[in-house]
């Protein structure tokens, strides 16, 4: 079996030149009809290694066929623009569930979805609510498993699994093998083809770095001078907790650096907006906490900044992992201070990575923001002009509507399959 014509041509279209090696390890185990298990990072094309082969066993108008279960609601939203690139000019209609926005909307789409990409906890709503209908699913795809199971959702997987026919085919796709993904993979899927790639970062191409600050309060004056002075694109920069990422993004906005938050505490529709911002390139610097560390794929992040140390070596790898992509090269800057001390051991001793200290630069002290939004910021420092460099995009066509080539409407058993429990 091959994939359709129609979706090369949108492959085409969209700008696919070649296959990943986990897109071409993938696409012909899934199309063969066996479950897989994906090993591979964020950024290495899995979301298409697993649409492709999918879609071209979906037919619009045979109801819910494949539903997709994703960690986080940004990823929700990534993994469902991919189907619809691909199937939205073909009659395939994609449906995101999850919280944060109201489910009416989302009831009256599913009575036509043939796609659902959803999180664990909207989608038990769902269920719950009996919105949702299993009957014709063919497909189970878990996106991201292992950070689903670090965040508390296996439980919700599994009651989600049980409602679903026995007989689907099932994918699972995860940066590391956790005990919890092989629980779920033991438990579900029928002998499944384990596939591992090479993380996508290439560390020829990824520079990583580390300032010892001795100064507390010279920590955000580093930041601004080297988001000024040495970033020329994109910059993530990473803090601990929620308030931490709304404080330095203001400070930053207040230096004239073009910033804004994410976390988790934000409401859906400010966390997207934050992210469509810097996806179009209409701020240089998300401020962010881990929630945007896992699962997003953002073009163009030139560096990453750990204004915080994380406090392991894996939440330090998926950190770093948001740049240096697609054969570009990026730099990871760790921002040191005595506090930070213990976790920059634990991270040099279980990741073992090429970190160099650099000598601190002469750097200006710049005031910071009282933590209380009423308060003016000390006087001392300068405002800057900053603005990240000039850049060109480019804008890619949608495909027209076109029927399949080919096709045939050939459906499975019209017999109810019984649940698995």
């Amino acid at each position: 079996m091959k994939i359709d014509d129609a979706f090369l041509d949108v492959a085409d279209e969209l700008g696919f030149e070649e296959l990943t090696k986990i897109q071409e390890l993938c696409i012909p185990e899934i199309l063969s009809g066996k479950d897989v298990v994906g090993q591979a990072e964020t950024g290495s094309g899995k979301t298409v290694a697993f649409a492709l082969p999918v879609l071209n066993e979906v037919y619009p108008k045979e109801g819910l066929q494949v539903l997709v279960l994703t960690p986080t609601r940004e990823l929700c939203i990534q993994v469902a623009d991919v189907f619809d690139e691909f199937g939205e000019a073909l009659g395939i209609k994609t449906v995101k569930i999850y919280g944060g926005v109201s489910i009416q909307p989302q009831i009256k789409a599913l009575k036509t979805a043939n796609v659902v990409v959803a999180t664990p906890g909207r989608m038990l709503d769902h269920i719950g609510r009996k919105t949702i209908d299993f009957y014709d699913l063919k497909f189970l795809i878990l996106d991201e498993a292992d950070r689903m199971f670090d965040m508390g959702f296996i439980d919700d997987v599994e009651e989600i699994i049980s409602h679903t026919p026995s007989d689907i085919q099932a994918a699972m796709f995860s940066a590391t093998i956790s005990d919890d993904v092989y629980v779920v993979m033991e438990r579900y899927l029928k002998n499944p083809v384990l596939i591992k790639t090479q993380p996508e970062v290439d560390p020829t191409k990824l520079k990583q770095s580390c300032y010892d600050i001795h100064e507390q309060g010279d920590k955000f004056s580093l930041l601004v001078h080297l988001i000024k002075n040495e970033t020329q694109g994109l910059a993530i920069v990473f803090c601990a907790t929620r308030t931490e990422s709304d404080f330095i993004a203001r400070n930053l906005r207040n230096q004239g650096v073009n910033a804004a938050a994410i976390h988790g505490g934000m409401s859906q529709n400010k966390r997207l907006e934050s992210l469509d911002r810097l996806k179009h390139e209409k701020i240089d610097v998300l401020v962010a906490t881990d929630v945007a560390a896992r699962g997003l794929d953002i073009k163009n992040v030139t560096h990453v900044y750990n204004y915080d140390v994380p406090g392991s070596a894996k939440e330090y790898i998926h950190r770093i992992g948001r740049t240096a992509r697609a054969g570009e090269k990026g730099e990871a800057i760790t921002l040191l201070t005595p506090r930070d001390h213990d976790n920059y051991r634990n991270i040099n001793r279980d990741y073992g990575g090429n970190i160099k200290m650099k000598e601190l630069p002469k750097i200006e002290r710049v005031p910071l923001l009282s933590r209380s939004r009423n308060e003016q910021p000390r006087r001392g420092g300068s405002r800057g002009g900053y603005r990240g460099r000039p850049r060109s995009g480019s804008s890619r066509g949608r495909s027209s509507s076109r029927g399949r080539s080919g096709r045939s409407s050939g459906r499975r058993s019209s017999g109810r399959r019984h649940s698995r429990r």
